[in-house]
């Protein structure tokens, strides 16, 4: 492996580049020991890890690491992404403990989004394994994010405090401190400085923390996007205020200069979002594809005008030396000038534990604060090479068989089977089946905006539901939750957007078109009310609720983070706007079915072809 300083260093040609924009990589060696005795500090950090114990399966478990030539059905080069398996917090715990090798001084922070729209394993003991799994791969501490308060700030406060929940012990597919366990709460700081309750100045966690290294003290100021009430429940942010996040980090500056505290850093649950990557095959023929990992902004990549870090960062006080963030699941490491035109690094590591950001840095002794100039950031890959960590295998290992009653529980019932088998249009019943519980899934309303439509791609639905299977012994017809994991097992999040009825159009007809065309066509299934008509490669009529889509009309569309980054060759699905991500699709599943129960699928009349 190439060594972590030989690939920084890589990166430096770049950088000359970019600096005019303002969103370049800070590379070179360190110019900052002028100034006193000096001591180097390694940070490493992470973002969005939202409960995957388990190595994360599907597009949610790989990372994009280059690019290549490839034919569409037809026979057209297309670029084609090559990436690598990555997460798993086994992995990810094993990764950290060998990049901490060498450095006496190290620390890990997070910036939130550990928990929340968490899988199976984690979810089902509401999230305490992965709380137990952050305080045994050794983070130091945490930004709280928009997820932290999906079960209500109280959990999170639990969470962050300890204590068992009194659940009913499992009655909900959910189970505090299950076979007598006790749950102690974080090990690291939970920080919220912009949360407080409504009409005070009181944080419901801390605001900040402050470590101290042998002297060295450095500010960690934790907060969530200030909009974070418009993208959760509200009975869980109820009495609460959600301040600015420039004026809550400001105003702590003077704070932690009066304890002693110069060197300071942002864990911020806010982010921005890469440009596309322009890549030339043998012939320099550019395609736009999407950025490895390691491309915004060290190898000429950008972020987007419009990312909402950008205009946070550019307000922060400059003596806030460094800005780690999240929310938006995308990897980069930019620096992004502060308001005094110096140089102050911005990082994120994608999300599901699939990278981390190793930092190293000089903190002066004398001025007692960073050496801006020394701060060297890079992505690196949690692949999956590497020997598990034992404690984390362990917390893995004592909850799954805890689960086994969770997973053996009953759902709901279905009156016959209910199969992927398509009809002549393509349509199938448990595509209708998995395309309602979407829409009628309530993680993905935001802002009162409820979905009109709902998309399922086919190849996410991976097995029938059969009234005969009867793995744990239940009665014929009856579902257990791990019979309905096992159709939808790749732990995708439902993604809420705005298309308009043109684009709605374009998305249909990519269904047999471009990569998608001939033997390759893809029909995604779609929900009640929803309909439309083709014949061979042509759109027909398309309506929602009996009246045709209107091509200037916004419609809110609802699918699975896989479709929503334009997976499958659906690329319009990735010009939607006001995205938001909602919850696990298998947590949508599961609730409709018992909803719906007993089920009968209907008649496939949704999609027809001519």
């Amino acid at each position: 492996m190439t060594s972590l300083r030989t690939r920084r260093l890589s990166g430096v040609v770049a950088v000359a580049a970019m600096a005019a924009a303002g969103l370049a990589m800070t590379g070179g060696s360190s110019t900052a020991a002028a100034n006193g005795p000096t001591m180097d500090i390694q940070l490493l950090s992470f973002n969005d890890f939202h409960g995957n114990l388990q190595p994360p399966s599907g597009s949610s478990g790989r990372i994009v690491t280059g690019h290549t030539l490839g034919t569409d059905k037809a026979g057209n080069p297309i670029a084609v992404d090559v990436t690598k398996d990555a997460g798993g917090v086994e992995y990810l715990a094993t990764h950290l403990k060998q990049a901490r090798q060498g450095h006496p001084y190290s620390l890990t922070v997070a910036a939130g989004d550990l928990i929340g729209a968490s899988p199976f394993l984690s979810a089902a003991f509401h999230d305490e394994p992965t709380i137990e799994a952050m305080n045994a791969l050794g983070l130091d501490a945490s930004a709280v994010g928009n997820h932290e308060f999906d079960e209500g700030y109280k959990e999170l406060q639990r969470m962050a405090n300890g204590g068992c929940l009194d659940d009913g012990a499992g009655a909900n597919n959910q189970d505090s401190c299950p076979g007598g366990k006790t749950f102690t709460g974080a090990n690291f700081d939970y920080l919220a400085a912009n949360v407080v309750y409504a009409g005070t100045n009181k944080t419901i966690l801390p605001p900040y923390t402050i470590k101290n290294i042998k002297g060295a003290k450095i500010g960690f100021i934790g907060m969530t996007l200030k909009d974070t009430p418009s993208i959760v429940t509200a009975a869980g942010v109820a009495g609460l205020q959600f301040k600015d996040e420039v004026a809550t980090a400001n105003a702590l500056v003077p704070v932690l200069r009066a304890q002693g505290v110069n060197a300071i850093v942002v864990l911020i649950h806010q982010g921005g979002t890469p440009n596309q990557e322009t890549w030339y095959d043998a012939n320099n023929n550019p395609y736009k594809v999407n950025p490895t990992y390691d491309y915004t902004c060290a190898k000429g990549g950008s972020l987007a005008a419009d990312s909402p870090i950008i205009p946070i960062a550019k307000g922060l006080d400059p003596a806030i030396d460094m800005i780690v963030s999240g929310h938006t699941h995308q990897p980069y490491v930019c620096d992004i000038k502060d308001p005094a035109g110096q140089p102050r690094m911005v990082t994120s590591a994608s999300s599901f534990g699939r990278l981390f950001t190793d930092t190293e840095l000089t903190y002066d002794r004398r001025t007692q604060d960073i050496v801006r100039t020394s701060v060297q950031s890079a992505n690196m890959v949690v692949t999956r090479d590497v020997p598990k960590d034992p404690a984390e295998t362990k917390i893995i290992s004592d909850y799954s068989a805890l689960a086994r009653p969770i997973a053996s529980r009953v759902l709901g019932h279905i009156t016959t089977d209910v199969t992927r088998t398509g009809n002549a249009g393509g349509e199938s019943q448990l595509g209708d089946l998995i395309a309602d519980a979407q829409l009628a899934d309530p993680s993905v309303v935001t802002a009162g905006k409820t979905p009109d439509i709902a998309f399922m791609n086919p190849g996410g639905i991976r097995a029938d539901l059969t009234y005969a299977n009867s793995p744990y012994g239940e009665a014929p017809g009856d579902v257990t939750f791990e019979e309905a994991f096992t159709v939808q097992p790749f732990n995708n999040y439902l993604v809420s957007l705005d298309l308009t009825g043109a684009q709605v159009k374009q998305l249909l007809t990519e269904q047999w078109s471009g990569a998608n065309s001939g033997s390759g066509k893809k029909i995604l299934q779609v929900n009640k009310d929803f309909n439309y008509t083709y014949s061979g490669t042509t759109l027909g009529t398309v309506t929602l609720k009996g009246q045709p889509l209107v091509d200037t009309q916004t419609y809110r569309i609802v699918t699975n983070n896989f479709l929503q980054g334009g997976g499958d060759n659906f690329p319009t699905m990735a010009k939607g706007t006001n995205v938001y991500y909602g919850g696990l699709d298998i947590d949508a599943f599961a609730n409709y079915l018992s909803a719906s129960s007993p089920y009968t699928p209907g008649p496939l009349t949704r999609i027809t072809a001519n």
